[in-house]
C-alpha cells in the first residue's frame, strides 16, 4: 500500500485577517454610531453624503478605518481569486497576500495623489476633493460585499467561481451605483469643467483599468 502525499493549507493567517478587519468594522461602528447607519444604507440612501460629504476629510477616523477594511478585504478577494483560478504554492500564499496589500495601498495612494494633483493644477480642488470623498466611500461600502464573500470562500463556498463571478457584479453594482448619483449631483459642475472632467475620466478612471485589464489578458 502506497502512502499519499497530501498538502494541508492552513487557514490560521487568513482567520486572523478576517479577524482584523472585524475589529477594524466594529470600531467603526462603536466609534460612529450614527456615520455607520447611515452608511449601511448608502445605495439606497444618500443621507450620508449629504451630511458628510461637503465637509469630507481624509482625516477622520471613520473614512480611515473603512478605508483600511476595503485595502485590506480587496487584497485577500485578489488573493481567494488568483487562487481559484491558478495554483499559488503553499510557501508563496502570505507572502503573495502581503504583497497584494501593499500593491493595492499604493495604487489607491499614487491614484488619489495624482487627482488631487490635478485638481490643484486646474484649480477644482474643492471640487475634485467632493469627488474623490464620494466615489472613495462606495468603494468603501462595496467592500462589505468582499468582506462576506471571502469569508464564504474561505470556509465554506472553497474555490467557488460562481460567488467570485456574483460577488464582482455586486461589486461593481454598487460603485456604478455611486458614480450615476455623483453625475446627478455633480452635473452642473461637470457641464462647467467638462474638459477637465474627460481628461479627469481618460487618465485617472478608464487608464488604469486598461492598463491592469491589458496586463491580467498578457
Amino acid at each position: 500500500m502506497n502512502a499519499l502525499e497530501r498538502t494541508f493549507i492552513s487557514l490560521d493567517w487568513m482567520t486572523l485577517t478576517l479577524c482584523f478587519v472585524l475589529i477594524l468594522i466594529t470600531l467603526a461602528k462603536y466609534l460612529f454610531q450614527n456615520k455607520f447607519v447611515n452608511f449601511i444604507v448608502l445605495p439606497f440612501n444618500n443621507k450620508y453624503l449629504i451630511v458628510y460629504g461637503k465637509k469630507s476629510s481624509w482625516f477622520d477616523g471613520f473614512h480611515i478605518l473603512m478605508t483600511f477594511f476595503q485595502i485590506v478585504n480587496l487584497a485577500l478577494f485578489i488573493f481567494l481569486v488568483l487562487d481559484t483560478f491558478t495554483e499559488i504554492l503553499p510557501e508563496q500564499r502570505l507572502g503573495l497576500f502581503f504583497t497584494l496589500i501593499i500593491c493595492v495601498f499604493i495604487f489607491h495612494f499614487f491614484k488619489v495623489t495624482l487627482q488631487m494633483g490635478k485638481g490643484f493644477v486646474f484649480n477644482t480642488q474643492k471640487l475634485i476633493n467632493e469627488l474623490i470623498y464620494t466615489k472613495q466611500t462606495y468603494f468603501n461600502h462595496s467592500s462589505l460585499v468582499l468582506f462576506g464573500s471571502n469569508i464564504l470562500l474561505i470556509y465554506v463556498l472553497e474555490h467557488s467561481k460562481t460567488l467570485i463571478y456574483v460577488t464582482i457584479l455586486l461589486f461593481i453594482l454598487i460603485n456604478a451605483i455611486g458614480l450615476a448619483k455623483l453625475l446627478k449631483n455633480y452635473q452642473k459642475d461637470f457641464l462647467g469643467h467638462l474638459f477637465y472632467f474627460i481628461l479627469y475620466l481618460c487618465t485617472l478612471e478608464i487608464a488604469p483599468l486598461v492598463l491592469i485589464g491589458g496586463y491580467l489578458k498578457g
